[in-house]
């Protein structure tokens, strides 16, 4: 029985220059597990196509006419939730980079460097691994001991100590009224802090809160 290979990876690729596009575009499409299905000139017509196009992975540039791919990964994020992102640009830029991550790019990619990261990049966002260039990585720990120096917190320590105790017993399956009683606090007080947990970390259920305790050890798997 021959086994089929898998199904290559659907990639949107945007930036307002033709010729970076085709650049861009010979190579991806020259890897067997990567193929470029629509191509977009701006943010707005990225945004566009990603609604009638079914794709894996965005490729945007930063500096696009009438939508930014910043302002366009933002829009994408929240109209395709499973979908990966990459901002590919020419800026070497520590306030792009960071901006990028907010908007929900899970990888940042130079122009320069494109034939040598960007198919790594590809394949490392599927993955659901984060792809930085080096200066980006210097520049997220610099960030990073900036904060620490200045007494910030950090941005693992977003939740109050009775959040993260309220979080524990609900990733260990207690009911809001077995918290109560644990806690000593109200089952109203319980369900507000679940609320705001949920808020806090943009998660959705018991189970994404399950999850998450497990990745900040707080709880084994």
């Amino acid at each position: 029985m021959t086994v089929s290979a898998p199904s290559p990876i659907r990639i949107l690729l945007a930036d307002d220059h033709a010729l970076v596009r085709r650049g861009v575009r010979l190579i991806l499409d020259r890897e067997p597990d990567l193929e470029v299905v629509a191509e977009a000139g701006d943010g707005a017509e990225a945004i566009a196509l990603a609604r009638t196009h079914d794709i894996d992975l965005a490729v945007l540039d930063i500096a696009m006419p009438r939508l930014t791919g910043l302002q366009a990964a933002r829009e994408l994020a929240a109209l395709k939730p499973g979908l990966r992102i990459l901002m590919l640009t020419m800026h070497d830029n520590e306030q792009y980079f960071f901006q990028a991550l907010k908007a929900g790019a899970c990888g940042y990619v130079l122009k320069s460097v494109a034939d040598r990261d960007l198919v790594a990049a590809c394949r490392a966002a599927m993955r659901d691994e984060p792809f930085l260039y080096p200066g980006a990585v210097t520049a997220l720990i610099r960030n990073y001991l900036d904060r620490v120096r200045h007494g910030e917190e950090a941005p693992d320590q977003v939740l109050t100590p009775r959040e993260e105790e309220v979080l524990k017993l609900v990733a260990e399956g207690h009911s809001s009224k077995e918290i109560a009683e644990l806690l000593f606090i109200s089952v109203k007080t319980v369900q507000r802090h679940r609320a705001n947990l949920l808020h806090k970390l943009g998660l959705r259920d018991r189970l994404d809160l399950t999850r998450y305790a497990i990745r900040v050890g707080l709880i084994e798997p």
